[in-house]
């Protein structure tokens, strides 16, 4: 049973998990979306939409909670002064998981996360 799992492993310990979730988070800030497996892309929504909901209100607190989350200030300040502005009256929903075709490969099931304008 998946008693108290909010998140998933994806097949990593907990250090890796967290190198791979920041590195995820970097890219699709940086470039405003980024191709993936699903499962990841599902997941990266579970950390980058409190973040942007952080980010709307721009306080030197948010900014440093944001910063130490991503790993990246360059990235951070990208979320807070372009991103979010343009979210301001969403309330939620950020991110759209777009389903790509499978990867030649390994099969393994690909998708887009990309912000929604």
């Amino acid at each position: 049973m998946r008693h108290h799992e909010k998140y998933k492993t994806l097949g990593r310990e907990k250090g890796q998990r967290t190198a791979l979730v920041r590195s995820l988070l970097r890219s699709l800030v940086i470039h405003g979306g980024i191709t993936t497996t699903e499962t990841r892309a599902k997941e990266l929504r579970k950390y980058i939409e409190p973040l942007v909901t952080k980010a709307k209100t721009d306080s030197l607190a948010n900014r440093r909670l944001i910063s130490s989350r991503i790993g990246d200030p360059k990235a951070a300040k990208k979320l807070v002064e372009v991103i979010a502005p343009a979210h301001k009256t969403r309330t939620g929903g950020y991110t759209r998981v777009v389903k790509l075709p499978l990867r030649k490969a390994d099969g393994a099931k690909m998708a887009h996360i990309q912000f929604v304008s």
